[in-house]
């Protein structure tokens, strides 16, 4: 980094902006395989924080790779660098008052767990969006585990790239086994005991 770039504090703080929103700011990291429910099930809570009066936004993969990351592949090191990125976004807007909900595959243990280390204590939760390979394929919405199976996708996490499911994730929601107003359900009452909303 160059000797040139100067951190210039907010007028604003964090906590300013917090009381201002009524609510804590911070990171809700969903993983898991694709076509598991990540998206799906981190739109609905951000309807229902919304509804709330909270100041909540999605990032999911797919979106930024059409802005931000589009000049990202799906081999190792551009992943880790979508994970990067994403994270340094998402550390904005939990300075900025607001819950960040990421919907990511983020295969890698390691690259969830820079992110958490960006952040301070409390401010990064790992949600587990927990699906077996075999529903997740069966669900197959974009078609992507068929031309992963056909060899037309390289790098395709869970056929031909691993899947580090996460060790100690603050919350697992199985997707398989519960619908997705379900899941929304456990993630209020879950974030309310944790006096997070």
């Amino acid at each position: 980094m160059s000797s040139n770039i100067v951190w210039h504090e907010s007028s604003i703080s964090k906590q300013e902006r917090r009381d201002k929103n009524k609510h804590q700011s911070f990171i809700l990291w969903f993983t898991g395989l694709s076509a598991s429910g990540k998206s799906s099930v981190a739109n609905a809570f951000a309807r229902t924080l919304f509804d709330r009066g909270a100041q909540a936004f999605v990032l999911d993969g797919d979106n930024v790779r059409h802005g931000l990351n589009q000049d990202l592949g799906f081999n190792e090191t551009d992943r880790k660098e979508n994970i990067r990125r994403i994270g340094e976004v998402s550390k904005l807007f939990v300075e900025s008052g607001q819950i960040v909900l990421t919907a990511f595959i983020s295969p890698y243990r390691a690259d969830r767990d820079l992110v958490r280390e960006l952040v301070e204590k409390d401010e990064f939760l790992e949600v587990y969006i927990k699906c077996s390979i075999e529903e997740c394929e069966k669900r197959d919405p974009k078609g992507l585990y068929k031309k992963a199976r056909n060899e037309e996708i390289k790098h395709f996490t869970g056929i031909s790239a691993p899947y580090e499911e996460p060790a100690n994730p603050e919350i697992v929601l199985d997707t398989e086994k519960h619908s997705i107003d379900d899941c929304v359900k456990q993630l209020t009452k879950t974030l309310i005991e944790k006096g997070l909303i």
